[in-house]
């Protein structure tokens, strides 16, 4: 079978492997879609902090596939059954495990990370870590329920967002995407920042799907969009999803007094943000990482109900047979949402 293996910091290249066979306790899952986001970006150049990712190892997290096999000792499974797996698995024996925050257990590994992942054709996974597809979802769409969950969570568990908020999300990659689209099915007015360089093809992505976008680095720049869009009072909610350093600044500069910044993504530096305005301003700044078995049961229906325009999301131009080109295109912002398609 064909996998997408990385062999060295910005380096992977297809390879054969063995297709292996499930355990009494496992099912084994024919991968149709696999998807790429920011942090297989950032394994991909091995950045500070993914150091201890091994190499070679078999990449991606993001998948969606069909029941080919079920070990002796499963049920409530059957052959053909479309599926995806969380590919962040909780001890279940630690703390926050047993106080109902399985997304921040103290021992929680991740597929493609930890372990050999899923740009591959088959994939052994145990049954508690996958989720059925409802009918109505595609196999390709089903590839980014992950991400959709991060976005879920973001938006319905941690965030006070309510129908007719204004809403900013900043950074236009694939969890601001998903955020917005989330934000955007409860009948939020949202708007996306983003950089000249997502002038080309991630703000017009956004645009497509009917919500506002706006370029900081343009003669405007975000501060009289935030006048003439609030009222000058600021924005209820903020999602920073920039994962970079001055983000959560930016994001506290923009809110209204009583308002609420959630950072969903992690910082690629220090950052430094003033916190007298912040406090004066009874600001709140809140995180989200990860999901849990609800956010992703969320994001299934969300996709079962069309909320998320999935078709114009994909990027399917990028070959199983030259995943490098997918990764340098994702990290000069050419693309948002690649995808690799191994069961067309």
């Amino acid at each position: 079978m064909k996998a997408i293996v990385q062999t060295g910091p910005r380096s992977v290249e297809t390879q054969e492997r063995e297709a292996p066979s499930p355990a009494a306790d496992e099912l084994l899952v024919k991968v149709h879609t696999a998807g790429l986001c920011g942090s297989d970006a950032h394994a991909y150049k091995y950045d500070g902090g993914y150091e201890w990712i091994p190499i070679p190892r078999v990449m991606g997290h993001e998948y969606s596939g069909e029941v080919v096999e079920i070990g002796t000792n499963v049920e409530g499974f059957a052959e053909g059954q479309k599926v995806v797996e969380e590919p962040i698995h909780d001890c279940g024996h630690c703390f926050q495990c047993k106080n109902g925050q399985p997304n921040v257990c103290q021992n929680f590994s991740i597929t493609g990370m930890h372990r050999d992942g899923a740009y591959t054709e088959y994939v052994t996974v145990e049954p508690q870590h996958v989720h059925a597809v409802p009918d109505a979802v595609p196999l390709n769409h089903a590839a980014i329920t992950e991400p959709t969950s991060i976005a879920t969570r973001a938006v319905l568990s941690r965030s006070n967002v309510t129908p007719g908020d204004s809403v900013l999300v900043e950074g236009p990659g694939p969890i601001g995407v998903l955020v917005a689209a989330v934000a955007d099915s409860l009948g939020a007015n949202v708007v996306v920042s983003g950089l000249e360089q997502d002038t080309m093809y991630r703000l017009p992505l956004v645009e497509q799907l009917g919500i506002e976008t706006v370029n900081v680095q343009s003669e405007t720049g975000l501060d009289d969009y935030v006048d003439s869009l609030t009222d000058g009072v600021g924005f209820d909610v903020v999602f920073d999803a920039t994962g970079h350093h001055t983000g959560v600044g930016t994001a506290t500069e923009v809110t209204r007094k009583g308002g609420q910044v959630v950072v969903v993504g992690i910082p690629n530096d220090t950052s430094e943000v003033n916190l007298t305005p912040v406090v004066r301003g009874e600001i709140s700044v809140d995180t989200s990482y990860g999901s849990t078995w609800t956010n992703f049961e969320q994001a299934l229906r969300l996709m079962e109900r069309g909320e998320i325009a999935v078709d114009q999301i994909l990027d399917t131009s990028y070959s199983v047979d030259d995943p490098a080109s997918a990764f340098e295109a994702f990290l000069g912002s050419e693309t948002c949402k690649p995808v690799f398609q191994f069961d067309y």
